[in-house]
């Protein structure tokens, strides 16, 4: 499967070691003075490491793995005491990947390991979201630290607007979910994708449409996509299939521009449907270029 892990410039490297203590799942060692990621099963892909480098030698990168095994995790870093596995599990929870937590905290039950979770401050909710969280449980207050800024993982789930917000002639909730929404960017096996109904929209789309939140982005976790216009479409296939199967969504809603280029969007829901092991619904809608819903069905 296609999923984001880091990758390290050796070249750049220093071998300062920041980013071997910065990592609490244990992925990185420092071998021959340089900084080595020792296994990608190991690696959450959410950048910790990143910030702590003070040369730059640590991006994030898409490519073919094994999926984050995080009993695994546990394993390896169970033996550095108390202290390792609740920053790990802290790091985890403020990134609301909290089925990960959840199969951390249960391998301790059921190895006997002993951990006091009253230890982990209080996950603070804020408008600043997941970067705010992440730089906070690192110890700075830059949110560089978990890498790209506009590719962190946000949930917005828990924090709701209480009032519409009004500007100029609008008034009206916010129903995005998530952060990112751009395909691109986004982790197929993201918490906030686990179990949704999924909207797949062509970039246009909300721009077309009046009401793009009301009618169709309730409720629903969104990546957004052209396939015209973005490159390596093939890796949004593998997404999609890892979304389904993986991330287990319920539903798959395709909103595509009545122009001929928009359809690779549903072309590339059906495929992802025939190569995953499980089968969900895919509703495919055509939007008029003035926003009009032409088509409605299940596919």
């Amino acid at each position: 499967m296609k999923r984001t892990v880091i990758k390290i410039d050796e070249e750049l490297c220093n071998g300062c070691g920041n980013c071997v203590e910065g990592c609490h799942e244990g992925a990185l060692q420092l071998i021959n003075g340089k900084a080595v990621m020792i296994s990608d099963l190991y690696c959450d892909g959410l950048g910790a490491c990143i910030g702590e480098c003070p040369v730059g030698a640590i991006e994030l990168i898409e490519k073919d793995t094994e999926p984050y095994d995080e009993v695994k995790v546990m394993e390896r870093i169970s033996p550095k005491g108390e202290k390792v596995i609740l920053a790990h599990l802290k790091h985890l929870r403020d990134h609301n990947e909290m089925d990960w937590f959840r199969q951390g905290v249960e391998w301790c039950r059921d190895n006997g390991v002993q951990i006091d979770l009253s230890k982990i401050a209080p996950v603070t909710v804020s408008g600043q979201g997941h970067a705010h969280n992440h730089a906070h449980a690192h110890g700075g207050g830059k949110s560089e630290g978990c890498g790209c800024p506009g590719a962190a993982e946000r949930d917005f789930r828990a924090v709701k607007t209480a009032a519409p917000v009004t500007s100029g002639n609008f008034s009206g909730v916010s129903e995005l979910q998530q952060w990112p929404v751009q395909l691109h960017l986004l982790n197929p096996a993201a918490g906030f994708l686990r179990n949704s109904d999924l909207l797949l929209a062509s970039d246009c789309s909300a721009f077309a449409h009046g009401d793009f939140h009301g009618t169709f982005l309730k409720n629903k976790a969104l990546a957004i996509a052209c396939p015209k216009l973005d490159s390596n479409t093939q890796s949004y296939v593998e997404k999609l299939t890892v979304m389904i199967d993986e991330s287990k969504i319920n539903t798959l809603t395709v909103l595509k521009m009545e122009v001929p280029c928009c359809g690779g969007l549903l072309q590339m829901a059906k495929l992802a449907r025939e190569r995953a092991s499980r089968n969900i619904p895919i509703k495919s809608m055509t939007m008029s270029l003035q926003g009009e819903i032409l088509s409605e069905e299940w596919v």
